[in-house]
């Protein structure tokens, strides 16, 4: 229970760590109290209203001026959240139906929209907490320093409408959207793999092992697994004394009824320490970041595969895509992966965890690509550059020999549909990923 529980609250910090329903919480809350406490003080120090000069409020005998204003500010505002929520409909659906309905987290998870909300949910959250103070009766007051405030708000939403309908066309630019991705899929890198990579380190998975007596878990709820937490798998194995074979790994879609888990000594395994070691799987409808490189990576595809399709024929896009996937590889293969084999205490196996291997990611990240860009010569000499300087950067014979093979695809793939010249500029391309480690060539190659 207390597994389930970690996993919820874990995956709730992840949701809201976007703060795209916190942060516009927190603001309406804060301006919200700001107009209820000022307006308060206010009317018990009336020598604070003296602070605001007459040209900027004259009428400070009749609270019926500071109520219209505050009452109109409140209308306004509404207004304008209702226009600034139509404005990021409209983003989202373009951006699903022109990119890929992956990306929406990324929008969702925005700050400047956050803020924008935040701003104009907090300015009518403090004309009405200021509005009460505004009265005729029992005896007049105008609350001259609040309304002062209102006004002051009501300026700054209006300039941060404008920002804000800047950076919304900002946003929705391409090359923006692919480097936000990036940029996360760089943070779940930095987070997941902390430690650089030993020339020594293999990024090929680790072979697995072989036990007899084993008792298979079945999953028990269909979806994608989001989250393992290993520490706590493995402190149950260590207090069952079992050594633990997870299926599946992070980004897997995993049927309800099918094998989790396979775990050895049945005799210790009961019905209650089943459900413990099930409870360290979060498992969801959608994919999510926190742990799956992966999936920034086949975001950032889906858009470069969109922009090749004939309807959108965009190999531009599809150039920055690559960029981008470079950069992301660049950062993987320069650290070290996290250990696939869990020992407690040393030399006793306990857990052997499925990750995603060299191969794998590199095949998410251009096989595709490579595929559909078979005609595209720019497309073709863009995967051979990426390929030049994730070797140059990794300087690993493991990572030259998986990316030459990787070229020498693509330039077979390109044959039948290129010109004896274009493949020929492919092959200078591809001459400095042949030569030997260090070269400098590669990291200059045209």
């Amino acid at each position: 229970m207390m597994e389930r529980i970690y996993l919820r609250f874990r995956f709730a910090m992840y949701a809201l760590r976007g703060g795209f329903l916190i942060r516009p919480f927190a603001i309406a809350i804060f301006l919200g109290a700001t107009g209820a406490v000022l307006s308060s003080l206010e009317e018990t120090v009336p020598a604070i209203g003296a602070w605001v000069p007459s040209v900027l409020f004259p009428s400070r005998s009749d609270p019926q001026v500071a109520q219209v204003i505050l009452s109109d500010v409140a209308t306004s505002i509404m207004t304008v959240v209702s226009i600034v929520f139509a404005i990021l409909l409209m983003t989202l659906t373009l951006a699903s139906t022109q990119f890929s309905p992956r990306i929406l987290v990324s929008f969702v998870r925005d700050r400047t929209t956050q803020w924008t909300l935040g701003v104009f949910l907090g300015t009518f959250s403090y004309c009405m907490a200021a509005l009460p103070a505004a009265r005729s009766l029992p005896y007049p007051f105008t609350p001259v320093v609040t309304t002062s405030g209102a006004m002051l708000l009501a300026l700054a939403s209006v300039g941060w409408l404008i920002y804000f309908i800047y950076h919304i066309s900002q946003s929705i630019n391409v090359n923006y959207i692919v480097d936000r991705i990036a940029r996360e899929t760089e943070l779940v890198i930095d987070d997941f793999m902390p430690n650089p990579r030993l020339p020594s380190t293999s990024l090929q998975a680790s072979e697995g092992y072989n036990a007899v007596d084993e008792i298979t878990l079945l999953n028990q709820r269909s979806g994608y697994i989001r989250y393992v937490d290993v520490n706590r798998l493995l402190q149950l194995a260590r207090s069952y004394r079992v050594c633990i074979r997870v299926e599946r790994r992070v980004g897997h879609f995993v049927p309800a009824g099918i094998p989790l888990l396979r775990v050895s000594q049945v005799e210790r395994i009961t019905t209650e320490r089943s459900a413990h070691l099930l409870a360290t799987f979060d498992i969801g409808p959608t994919r999510t970041m926190q742990q799956d490189v992966e999936f920034g990576v086949i975001q950032i595809v889906d858009i470069a595969l969109r922009a090749m399709s004939p309807a959108i024929n965009d190999p531009s896009t599809a150039i920055s895509c690559i960029d981008q996937l470079s950069r992301i590889l660049i950062r993987w293969v320069n650290r070290a992966p996290p250990p696939s084999h869990l020992f407690g205490p040393p030399h006793v196996l306990r857990i052997v965890v499925p990750r995603i291997n060299l191969d794998g990611l590199l095949d998410t990240a251009f096989e595709q690509i490579r595929h559909y860009g078979a005609a595209d010569i720019a497309v073709s000499l863009r995967l051979l550059r990426a390929y030049n300087d994730i070797a140059f950067a990794a300087q690993s014979n493991e990572v030259r020999s998986a990316l030459l093979d990787r070229a020498d695809r693509v330039i077979a793939g390109c044959t039948p549909h290129l010109s004896e010249d274009a493949i020929s500029n492919l092959r200078r391309r591809l001459a400095p990923l042949a030569g030997p480690v260090g070269d400098p060539a590669i990291g200059h190659a045209q």
